[in-house]
């Protein structure tokens, strides 16, 4: 499946989620040259997260900082997201891919802590993740970078669901091999 029909299924509202906090991974100044001279305008990454599981990210563009920052998170608190955990980590190793950008997610064992890039980390923060084993492989684009860990956020799987397909219980799926 698609990106955009996964977001669609996970999607959350930020009324069913408690207090959403903001971070500004990247703000980026780009310049328009017209017959006057240079037009400048920014744009702001902007990730929001509950840190219970939802999250979300979204680009604001404005002519101040400050503009381009509230909408990046209003756009943000819009694109929330469920992911599956257990318990501080997530389920599974998951790779994935957004133009040139790889990242991969691994759990990690209860006191690992957060072992991640600034930008992934800022989103693995919002989630609610404590223990979280991430390397960017590839171009290390802010933009990129995010959308590729949405992805991979996306495509973990809860280990209920996975267990009701293969028609085990979660017992017999820890101890069977592939």
């Amino acid at each position: 499946m698609s990106y955009k029909v996964h977001l669609n299924l996970r999607r959350v509202l930020a009324e069913k989620c408690g207090e959403i906090t903001e971070k500004v991974v990247f703000i980026n100044r780009v310049a328009k040259v017209v017959k006057g001279g240079r037009r400048f305008s920014f744009s702001a990454l902007v990730v929001a997260g509950d840190g219970q599981g939802h999250v979300g990210f979204a680009l604001g563009k404005a002519a101040e900082v400050p503009d381009a920052i509230q909408k990046g998170g209003e756009g943000a608190k819009k694109r929330l997201i469920k992911v599956p955990l257990i318990g501080s980590t997530i389920p599974h190793e998951v790779f994935a891919r957004s133009g040139a950008t790889t990242v991969m997610l691994k759990p990690g064992k209860p006191g690992t802590g957060i072992v991640a890039g600034s930008v992934v980390r800022a989103i693995v923060e919002g989630v609610g993740i404590k223990d979280i084993r991430a390397k960017v492989i590839g171009s290390n684009d802010p933009a990129n970078v995010l959308r590729a860990t949405m992805i991979g956020l996306l495509r973990l799987k809860e280990p209920q669901a996975v267990a009701h397909i293969r028609k085990l219980t979660i017992e017999e799926m820890q101890y069977s091999t592939y």
